[in-house]
């Protein structure tokens, strides 16, 4: 028995999954750990459940993590499947969920963008996608990043000259808008493009991005050969920008092997109990980008296991390419291929490749990962320091993994947005940034108001969720808000008044004519007090703030706008969405709409002669309607 881990406890956990163990079937599926409060400690698949989970009892050959995971267990429940492929895919789609502290985690809640192309259309439209597919449209992608998808989309632009705008815009053109004069789409919505032309763009643009890229150039210099012989001169100036922006987009790619067509390249890189795994998306024969991801997993975890597990993780909710290259050997590297091949509904190749072109691919991702992860573990290691430094000023026990800052924006009390940043030992957490938008009654101007309004909320749902038993890492050990001793007593009285007791609190005021250097703070059971005007603490706590501050003020003035156009618009009787929509296609803003003559108010489509009055005589009270 480990000299650390109480013989009792021991003893319980094992008892929990021998108890367990007597109705488990002899068949394939995913079991749970589950913990004392009712928390998913494990999940874990496997082609024989009874004999997987019966190892689990020899508790003296365990290593330490899985003493502490058995430990730890009082009870267990199982799920079957017909195969163990099934159970894969199933354990990975509960560990994206449940988040279970004891396996490998991909850290990874992002959609990923891909390029559309409606199909019913007369005149399809091009464009970036997120989410779920919808009917009715074809599909290219994944690309790693808004970037990688909106580069590809400006260059189709330039090659193909396919419309990108929304129905509503198409439809309420009536002349060419900015992307014709600068020669990125051909204005089909104003007829300077037939349909039998544009369809013949739309083939090209599908066979480019399905790969057939160097016949496509080909036919592009056939058709600017003959334009020329035939003295069109001014078609085959266009032809030729097209074929320039052609080359462009095939020269835009870091890599892109002849060799691939739809691949993923994956590699990792293991460094101090840390790692990185690098993914370049290959897609018809080019490069959609490529992202780093640094999965959570334990500091002994070999490659081989947590490459399957970010494979099985990585794949539950988007399609796997025909073939996934990896710098690495896997373990059960066949069950992951069929169960992905299951994902897909195509057959998943997982190969590693030894030599050729497909080696230096993978070769140049896993120096991608190397360098990621060297930067990665400089920057951990600079914000351990800060931290470290925090929990000896404010005097906390451990350096804190949560930290939560609050700011309010307003002007006059209009438009009145409360927001929260989150920091912790990966540096801001901008997935976990929230806004709160103030409900009052306030009094104009009262911060203290409504920074009590929005500490009220966040810990009325934070202390549902701790009884609950959700989310429970979103409980911050140091709530940090700008302001001083008035503001630190309001928040405080707000957290006493919800019993938050185990919270450290601490208020920064600015320093004498707004110094940013000379601040001063304000924290429990300790005088004000200021720090040295070069010490790296310092400079931390002022970017905490600031982040805050300038995410409120964005937060505001996105609040604003959208205040002023609904007052201008949405207050006049008769005029709804459709209508709302039609006059800002039409005239570009509300104040735009209030610019605009009568005639050109009637003219616009979707408006009638009627509709057009009222709104002119909004705009214009004394109006007589003569």
């Amino acid at each position: 028995m480990d000299g650390d881990m109480p013989a009792v406890v021991a003893v319980k956990g094992v008892a929990a999954i021998q108890q367990a163990l007597q109705t488990m079937p002899l068949a394939p599926g995913v079991y749970r750990m589950i913990g004392e409060k009712g928390e998913v400690l494990y999940v874990g698949k496997a082609r024989i459940l009874k004999r997987r989970v019966t190892s689990y009892t020899q508790f003296g050959k365990l290593p330490e993590r899985l003493r502490r995971m058995v430990s730890e267990t009082v009870t267990m429940e199982i799920v079957t499947t017909h195969t163990e492929a099934e159970a894969l895919l199933l354990e990975a789609n509960y560990i994206k969920r449940m988040k279970p502290r004891f396996n490998i985690l991909l850290r990874d809640d992002k959609s990923y963008p891909w390029i559309m192309m409606t199909d019913a259309d007369l005149f399809p439209q091009v464009t970036k996608h997120r989410g779920r597919p919808a009917k009715g449209a074809s599909y290219w992608g994944p690309f790693a990043s808004a970037w990688a998808v909106n580069q590809t989309l400006n260059l189709i632009q330039r090659v193909f000259l396919l419309r990108s705008c929304s129905d509503s815009v198409f439809a309420s053109r009536t002349r060419p808008c900015l992307l014709f004069q600068i020669k990125r789409c051909s204005a089909p919505c104003v007829e300077r493009i037939g349909q039998e032309d544009y369809a013949h763009l739309v083939e090209q643009a599908r066979a480019f991005l399905s790969g057939q890229r160097t016949g496509i150039r080909d036919e592009l210099v056939r058709e600017m050969e003959a334009a020329a012989e035939s003295l069109e001169f001014e078609r085959a100036a266009t032809i030729r920008d097209r074929i320039r922006g052609f080359a462009s987009m095939q020269d835009s790619s870091v890599i892109n092997p002849a060799s691939l067509e739809d691949a993923d390249v994956v590699a990792i890189r293991q460094a101090a109990g840390h790692c990185c795994i690098q993914v370049f998306f290959i897609r018809g024969g080019g490069n959609n980008g490529n992202r780093a991801f640094f999965p959570a997993h334990a500091k002994d975890e070999d490659a081989a296991d947590i490459l399957t597990a970010f494979l099985a993780q990585f794949y539950d909710d988007k399609p796997p390419p025909p073939q996934i290259l990896l710098n690495h050997e896997i373990a059960e590297s066949e069950l992951v291929a069929d169960a992905l091949s299951i994902r897909r509904g195509k057959k998943v190749e997982i190969l590693v490749p030894k030599r050729g072109e497909k080696k230096a691919v993978v070769d140049h991702a896993e120096t991608n990962a190397r360098e990621a992860l060297e930067r990665k573990l400089a920057e951990s290691t600079a914000q351990a320091r800060l931290l470290d430094g925090m929990a000896d000023l404010f005097g906390l026990d451990t350096p804190p993994k949560r930290i939560e800052i609050y700011d309010n924006s307003h002007i006059m009390g209009s438009n009145a947005y409360g927001v929260m940043v989150v920091a912790g030992p990966e540096g801001f957490e901008r997935r976990a940034y929230r806004k709160f938008s103030i409900r009052g009654p306030v009094t104009p101007g009262d911060d203290f108001a409504m920074m009590r309004e929005v500490l009220e909320r966040r810990f009325s749902r934070a202390l549902r969720d701790r009884q609950e038993q959700v989310n429970p890492g979103d409980w911050p050990d140091v709530v940090l808000i700008d302001g001083g001793a008035g503001q630190y007593s309001a928040v405080r009285a707000v957290l006493d008044g919800l019993g938050v007791t185990d919270v450290t609190l601490v208020a920064i005021a600015k320093g004498p004519d707004r110094d940013a250097g000379r601040e001063w703070f304000h924290v429990a059971d300790r005088p004000p007090f200021q720090l040295p005007p070069r010490d790296p603490v310092l400079y931390y706590l002022q970017r905490l703030r600031d982040e805050a501050h300038r995410f409120a003020i964005t937060t505001h003035r996105a609040g604003r706008s959208k205040a002023l156009v609904k007052s201008e618009l949405d207050e006049i009787p008769g005029v709804g969405a459709a209508r709302k929509r039609a006059l800002l296609n039409q005239f570009g803003s509300a104040r735009g709409v209030k610019q605009a003559g009568l005639a050109e108010l009637e003219a616009t489509s979707g408006i009638n002669r009627e509709t057009a009055r009222i709104v002119y005589g909004h705009f214009h009270p004394g109006w007589s309607g003569e």
